[in-house]
């Protein structure tokens, strides 16, 4: 009898489920839509709870280094512990603050007095165009015939003036709406960005106790062993995108520092300036050297052309010491994944979701390799020593 009503029981989840599936595909556009409603709505939160996440792993170094557990007595004790945890963060703020703040002092003066130097040297180089055009003239006459024979279509004024008169009716009427959509898209980033950052701020300032609720909820409505797996899964993801972080920004610094050593050495110009610059970038995995380099090469070309077909050799030579060495190795072993599969993680990555997808993958992909590993070797476990016995 009650194996009869766990079949039927089974049967109903089953159909229901089959249900939800055929509706999900028959209202596939309509789903793809309500979903992107719903990540909009939420999306300051979620961005607040990644910049929690980030925030986090100097806040927490900052608590467990500087702030470690004193014998004091009640009320000193109350007041250190109740210190604790803002003064890390304003730390942990500051932290980042000026690290952003160096790459901004170090690299837009830089290209200011870059772009100010070629909008002085734009006009003599057309000068000397127009200088060496007027000598190639007189030495050659027989090109200048060539020139003027050539025959130059009649040029249409009413029709010209027509389409200036349609732009100015239906175009400046788009440009309006264009201007106004950025305009609201500027100030609603703006906001959001603040409601994400006074998010992360609650986030980081009771971390434990919204930790405390999140595991009580998932043990009130899950079983013991799923409960047991959601907790073992969420602490990996934690500890993988948490060591991914900071192997990302120790691969950085040693690719910043050797663009600076190696040009510095090689008497490039603007040494500092572009090893900050691709230290800054090489945050975006593979990829993002690649950044600092197009613009590091364009300020050595004012500077000198030869030098920077030299910095693009260069490049390549410490990109791949970089790529092949360096980053499958310190990202790969911060996350435990061998080097193949950080290749394989950045590409797969990159090709669904850009540059989000590469930060995402490595981690993700880490987490699903520890799983699977572990099952396999407790089911080849199992089968030795079944074979044993």
């Amino acid at each position: 009898m009650d194996l009869n009503r766990k079949n039927t029981k089974r049967i109903k989840s089953l159909i229901i489920f089959t249900a939800v599936v055929v509706l999900a595909l028959m209202k596939f556009d309509w789903l793809c839509q309500a979903l992107l409603f719903v990540i909009n709505i939420i999306k300051p939160f979620l961005m607040g709870a990644v910049m929690a996440f980030v925030i986090n792993l100097p806040m927490s170094f900052i608590e467990n280094r500087l702030f470690e557990k004193r014998m004091l007595n009640g009320r000193k004790q109350a007041l250190y512990m109740k210190i604790k945890r803002p003064v890390s963060l304003i730390l942990a703020l500051l932290i980042v603050l000026l690290v952003i703040t160096l790459v901004i002092v170090t690299v837009i003066p830089q290209l200011v007095s870059t772009f100010k130097v070629l909008a002085n040297e734009i006009p003599v180089f057309m000068q000397n165009m127009l200088g060496y055009l007027e000598k190639l003239f007189a030495e050659n006459p027989e090109l200048q015939k060539e020139i003027e024979s050539v025959k130059i279509p009649e040029i249409n004024w009413k029709e010209i003036l027509q389409t200036v008169v349609d732009f100015l009716k239906n175009g400046m009427g788009s440009m309006v709406t264009t201007t106004v959509t950025v305009a609201s898209s500027i100030v609603s980033g703006t906001v959001n960005f603040f409601i994400s950052l006074i998010f992360s701020f609650y986030i980081l300032a009771q971390k434990e106790k919204l930790g405390n609720q999140i595991q009580r909820t998932i043990r009130a409505y899950t079983k013991p062993g799923v409960y047991e797996w959601i907790m073992k899964v969420a602490g990996l993801l934690n500890q993988n995108f948490s060591r991914f972080i900071t192997g990302q920004c120790m691969e950085a610094v040693i690719l910043g520092a050797m663009f600076v050593v190696s040009m510095l050495i090689l008497r490039f110009p603007f040494a500092v300036m572009i090893g900050v610059l691709i230290a800054f970038t090489a945050l975006i995995p593979i990829v993002g050297a690649f950044i600092g380099c197009v613009i590091g090469a364009f300020l050595i070309m004012v500077d000198s052309p030869a030098k920077a077909i030299g910095f693009i050799i260069l490049f390549l030579i410490l990109q791949q010491i970089e790529g092949n060495l360096i980053y499958p190795h310190v990202v790969g072993n911060s996350v435990g994944l061998p080097s193949i599969w950080v290749l394989a993680a950045v590409t797969i990555g990159g090709s669904l979701m850009g540059i989000a997808g590469m930060l995402i993958f490595i981690p993700l992909l880490s987490t699903v390799y520890a799983l699977l590993r572990e099952d396999v070797n407790k089911r080849n476990g199992k089968s030795s020593c079944c074979k044993s016995g």
